[in-house]
């Protein structure tokens, strides 16, 4: 079953990058040469050093397990800046559905695999020039955080 699963996975990954132009810029992607409870140590550390709080770590394991995918090492990360998102959210209420800001960190064999969207993509929904250095700060850190995570991966 697990080959099948991940077949179907590479098939829409595959219609997807090739249905939505400039998927890939969307998402800000890392592997970390670590095991996953190594990883999920080494993420919320990077979240933390750069003056955010973790908010949330979300299971999805049974979503999951419901469809035959055995893993226990599949997190969503949530964070903020609570005085930050306050700011943004007050003058842009349509925002919060997006926020706080989230990485997904998930095992695969010995290593880790992070995600998260860009907060660039933002700016095509909502083009308020007010926003573009918020949004670009976001995308920075979310680099920065997955630049450490490699990085420190690497050295283990």
């Amino acid at each position: 079953m697990n080959t099948l699963m991940r077949k179907m996975k590479t098939a829409v990954l595959a219609l997807l990058f090739l249905s939505v132009p400039g998927f890939a810029d969307d998402l800000i992607m890392a592997r970390v040469n670590a095991p996953f409870p190594e990883a999920m140590t080494l993420l919320q550390s990077a979240i933390s050093s750069r003056g955010y709080t973790i908010t949330r770590l979300q299971q999805v394991n049974e979503n999951l397990a419901r469809r035959d995918y055995k893993s226990d090492m599949y997190r969503v990360v949530y964070f903020g800046k609570l005085d930050e998102v306050r700011r943004v959210t007050a003058t842009h209420p349509e925002l919060i559905p997006f926020l706080p800001l989230n990485i997904t960190i998930f095992a695969e064999g010995e290593q880790a695999i992070l995600v998260a969207g860009n907060p660039q993509t933002l700016r095509k929904f909502f083009p308020d020039p007010a926003l573009k250095p918020v949004l670009k700060r976001w995308e920075d850190d979310m680099n920065s955080i997955m630049e450490e995570l490699r990085e420190e991966g690497a050295g283990s």
